[in-house]
């Protein structure tokens, strides 16, 4: 599970909403505690792009959709849209929607169907159909927990509903002699 920590690292340090934002070319990351594994800058400039982005001051929530793409350093999301709730000026809960990917070098890539990232507690949350590659390993499972202060991560299997195929399980093939 330590490949998913490193996984959502880029997601620990979302700046906050700029006060009056129209646009958002090109977001600066506020200063965060670096994240458990160590291995990513939480203070590298962070870029958002999409096809349009809404601001509402009055819920202080920012919203950039159709075709997402946040990029941190190595580190890439993208998304169908990405929406921000800031309290006292700083990002409080970072949610991305649909057809959600998170790719990085060091550790592999993550889809689902959403994510939330809760800045304060430090928590990320992928939900709908969640699937870790990492190499020729690969993990799936209905949701995928990940706590970037104490290191740990927690994948389900979710519940198997009437006609939908799956068995409501965690699954996953490791190969032990692959990169």
């Amino acid at each position: 599970m330590k490949r998913a920590l490193i996984l959502f690292a880029a997601l620990t340090s979302f700046p906050a909403l700029p006060a009056g934002a129209q646009t958002a070319p090109v977001v600066k990351a506020a200063p965060a505690a670096k994240p458990i594994t160590g291995q990513h800058d939480n203070n590298a400039p962070i870029t958002i792009s999409s096809d349009s982005f809404q601001a509402d001051l009055n819920s202080k929530t920012g919203t950039w959709s159709g075709n997402v793409v946040v990029v941190q350093e190595d580190t890439k999301l993208r998304a169908n849209s990405v929406r921000m709730l800031t309290t006292n000026g700083k990002t409080d809960k970072v949610i991305a929607n649909g057809n959600v990917v998170v790719d990085s070098p060091k550790s592999g890539t993550v889809t689902g169907d959403n994510g939330v990232y809760s800045v304060v507690p430090r928590i990320v949350v992928m939900t709908g159909n969640v699937v870790l590659k990492k190499g020729k390993d690969v993990l799936h499972g209905a949701q995928l927990t990940v706590n970037l202060v104490t290191g740990q991560a927690v994948m389900g299997g979710g519940k198997t509903q009437p006609g939908v195929q799956g068995t409501g399980r965690v699954q996953g093939v490791f190969l032990p002699n692959s990169q």
